[in-house]
């Protein structure tokens, strides 16, 4: 069988490229020709509110109008997305006479061009082509990137290399992404916080070292050096190594130290964010840290330090002005001393308070209070970490 196309990558960034139609075929070929770098232009009376939001945002030029002759003019690349077969036979027409590439999205035959089925992979591109039979060459393209994925494809192809930060999402195993557990399901040595969700390494191959970095000896400045280390000599011994964390890796997870170490060793890394238990546990208790007419800001705050340690870096009484929602991580010690500078800083007492220990698990507790009664409720009821606290009229709104 003679192929019909040659399959050719093209460099279109700084360059324009004109789609004529401005509807939902149009819409799905967008993204990936924005992310190109292309000058697109689209030449269309109408367009999709899909497409209006990329030119609300600057990607792309919307010409409101029918296209004319002569709108190919400087183009490297064009294609046809209208519902007019005739309209789309005069641009492949002018496309022919200035010998730009054309697709017709309406006969992929007609054209000069075909778009393949595509999907990334770890900086992959994937293109796949079946002379036209899309929905064959999308069958194709999902085998083979499932194949990626699962890393049954061979080593060179399937297999990542260096350090992943991964954030394993609030608890639940579910919530973790698919990228993070594609990428857990390949590792060779998995570094685990104690956050992170524990049934996840349930599932890991017995062959995969799980190295619980809570276990590590020394001190805590001690421990993320060691911890930096295991990573480091892991990974440059050929190992694929996921540090797997809780929430996500850069939301008061020493994420960010951990890749400057191994960037300073030459060690390439991947960050995977996952679901931030900040919101992610607040939602799943009935508590949206944001909602119309209630909340218009939220702040994330690590309650690790205490007000009034000359270490603390939060400007409480600040907070205190604030009108809308606190959520507050690593608290639960120093709840009485945070609530206490809230009060002084003139949050009302009455401000309504959620705890929620163990958010998103089976044992998670959602203990409903106020600001004046918060500390005394987390020991009431015997509160421990890990938990979160919800500080503002959000935090009522479940009631």
């Amino acid at each position: 069988m003679t192929e019909s196309h040659y399959l050719a990558g093209l460099a279109l960034a700084g360059r324009r490229v004109v789609v004529v139609g401005g509807g939902t075929v149009a819409q799905r070929r967008l993204p990936r020709l924005v992310s190109s770098g292309a000058v697109v232009e689209v030449i269309s009376p109408s367009v999709t509110p899909s497409v209006e939001a990329l030119v609300t945002s600057g990607a792309v030029v919307w010409h409101q109008r029918s296209y004319v002759d002569g709108d190919l003019d400087g183009a490297w690349y064009v294609l046809c997305c209208t519902s007019s077969p005739s309209v789309n036979e005069a641009v492949s027409a002018e496309a022919e006479r200035r010998r730009v590439f054309c697709v017709r999205a309406d006969a992929g035959e007609a054209g000069t061009a075909v778009t393949p089925a595509t999907g990334n992979h770890d900086g992959l591109l994937v293109g796949v082509l079946a002379g036209g039979a899309f929905r064959r060459s999308a069958a194709v393209r999902d085998g083979l990137l499932a194949a990626l994925r699962a890393g049954s494809l061979p080593v060179d192809l399937a297999r990542p290399t260096g350090v992943a930060l991964v954030g394993g999402g609030p608890g639940d195993p579910d919530l973790i992404t698919v990228r993070g557990r594609r990428l857990l399901g390949q590792a060779d040595v998995v570094v685990a916080d104690h956050l992170a969700p524990a049934s996840l390494l349930e599932e890991l191959s017995p062959s995969v070292t799980v190295i619980d970095a809570a276990k590590l000896p020394y001190g805590r400045a001690a421990s993320q050096e060691a911890i930096n280390a295991l990573l480091i000599s892991h990974a440059r011994e050929g190992r694929f190594v996921v540090r797997l964390k809780g929430g996500d890796p850069y939301v008061f997870g020493r994420g960010f130290e951990e890749l400057l170490a191994c960037a300073a060793a030459d060690v390439p890394v991947t960050v995977v964010p996952g679901v931030t238990s900040a919101f992610g546990v607040p939602a799943l208790a009935g508590v949206p840290v944001t909602h119309r007419g209630v909340a218009h800001e939220v702040v994330v705050v690590s309650g690790h330090v205490a007000p009034g340690d000359p270490s603390s870096l939060v400007d409480w009484p600040a907070l205190a002005a604030l009108r809308g929602t606190l959520v507050l991580l690593m608290a639960v010690d120093r709840i009485g001393a945070i609530a206490a500078a809230l009060l002084a800083g003139g949050r009302p007492g009455d401000s309504p308070a959620a705890v929620i220990q163990e958010g998103t698990t089976a044992r998670q507790r959602v203990v409903k209070s106020t600001l004046d009664t918060v500390a005394a409720d987390v020991a009431a009821h015997e509160i421990r970490p890990p938990a979160i606290i919800v500080i503002g009229p959000v935090a009522a709104l479940g009631d």
